[in-house]
């Protein structure tokens, strides 16, 4: 059996042989297609372009058979004399083409003509690597493009690295960047593109080249299917209901054009008294479980396409979900914490240093300098008073005058000016 099996290929082709020469015989030929041309038409892009032999019998069943060589062998037949493949150019293409002729059960073709294009110029190793994108979807089905990429071992630190994208007929260059220790752009950001995720067999061509005073940079490109590269939005509206022992999560499909039918989630819980955390799947946007009702629990879900649907990037997580009571604090809350304690924190540390500061270099008597008060006239008046009666106590009441008021017979108020004398010059 095995030997019949391996004779019946060889026995087809001598028998097309055959039906070919004897095509031949009848002055039949099949003549290769001239003019044929590779030009680049776009980013990423060539324009396949021939024309039928002028001696070749015309026949409305001619048609022709194009391989395309590189990047990777694709072949494919046309009754056209034209046609537009989407391929990457950075280590340059080739294509080949001839004619085929049908004739009753058999085919005969022609020789191969080749057209090539030639790997544009650069240094090895200096184009990026590492190139990936990925695209995030607005509620408004608008689309976002984030690229980022390493630069090339060999490329020198004053590389400088420019991004364009291509999406069918339109072309853009990227004016957002990142860089990164020597400056160089290894990073881009649209913000908002003409990529449409809906959109079924299109690519986005991503195209990279550079500058250098030293080297030429070689660019570099590659094509990204959108739906593969898409971040899935998270689901909304998470719900949980607990009944007993019966937890009851339930969620709305991400902000999406594809069907609810697109969609699969992943379903996490976490048991904050034990530690447990399990992840389940579900194509379904309900999920029941029974569980301790006397533990806390926190619920989150993620959401991707599935694989039928041109399945792309998983989604953020949503937010956590409790249950129980005493809700252990979010991450909002855990945040506005730090955040309040890092400000207290720097307050003091700012107040205790303006302390030193102003105690090291005397600032507080020139911003703050001491108030004068105003003199009191009344205690001044006072104070003058007494001291013009002390002087005169002092002038009246010497030594000569009190012995001369003691031998005199005086009224009762001199006495007393006798005794305050007295007084006076025995304090003093």
């Amino acid at each position: 059996m095995a030997i019949v099996v391996s004779i019946f290929p060889v026995l087809l082709w001598r028998m097309m042989a055959f039906q070919t020469n004897l095509l031949q015989a009848k002055g039949i030929q099949v003549l290769p297609p001239v003019n044929f041309t590779v030009t680049v038409s776009a980013l990423a892009e060539v324009l396949l372009q021939w024309k039928p032999n002028p001696d070749q019998e015309k026949n409305d069943t001619v048609k022709y058979e194009v391989d395309i060589m590189t990047p990777t062998l694709d072949p494919f037949n046309t009754k056209k004399t034209c046609s537009t493949r989407t391929v990457v150019l950075h280590n340059g293409f080739s294509a080949r083409i001839r004619t085929l002729l049908p004739y009753n059960n058999s085919q005969m073709e022609s020789n191969w003509v080749t057209a090539k294009l030639q790997a544009p110029p650069g240094a090895v190793e200096t184009s990026v690597t590492n190139l990936s994108c990925v695209i995030y979807m607005a509620i408004n089905n608008t689309a976002s493009l984030h690229c980022n990429w390493l630069a090339g071992k060999e490329a020198p630190e004053d590389t400088k690295y420019f991004l364009f994208y291509r999406y069918n007929s339109y072309t853009e260059e990227c004016q957002e960047y990142s860089k990164d220790n020597w400056k160089r752009n290894i990073g881009c950001r649209f913000s908002n593109t003409y990529i449409k995720t809906s959109e079924i067999d299109e690519v986005v061509v991503v195209h990279i080249n550079g500058s250098s005073k030293y080297t030429a940079i070689k660019p570099f490109e590659q094509l990204f299917n959108p739906n593969a590269i898409e971040k899935v939005n998270p689901p909304r509206n998470v719900t949980v209901s607990l009944k007993q022992n019966n937890l009851l999560v339930m969620w709305e499909m991400p902000d999406s054009f594809f069907i609810k039918e697109c969609f699969e989630y992943e379903f996490n819980i976490y048991n904050w008294k034990t530690g447990y955390k399990k992840t389940w799947e579900t194509k379904l946007n309900s999920f029941s479980l029974r569980i301790d009702d006397t533990c806390r629990y926190s619920i989150k879900i993620r959401a991707n396409h599935q694989s039928w649907c041109s399945e792309g990037i998983w989604s953020e997580w949503t937010e956590s979900v409790y249950t129980g009571e005493n809700q252990p604090r979010t991450s909002l809350d855990s945040k506005a914490y730090m955040v309040l304690i890092a400000l207290i924190v720097f307050v003091c540390a700012m107040s205790l240093l303006i302390a030193i500061i102003c105690r090291k270099y005397h600032l507080w008597s020139r911003l703050f300098p001491p108030i004068p008060t105003p003199q009191n006239s009344i205690k001044n008046l006072f104070l003058n008073k007494s001291y013009q009666v002390k002087e005169m106590c002092y002038i009246i009441c010497t030594e000569e005058t009190i012995n001369s008021l003691w031998l005199l017979p005086l009224p009762r108020h001199m006495l007393s000016l006798y005794f305050f004398c007295i007084v006076l010059l025995e304090s003093n």
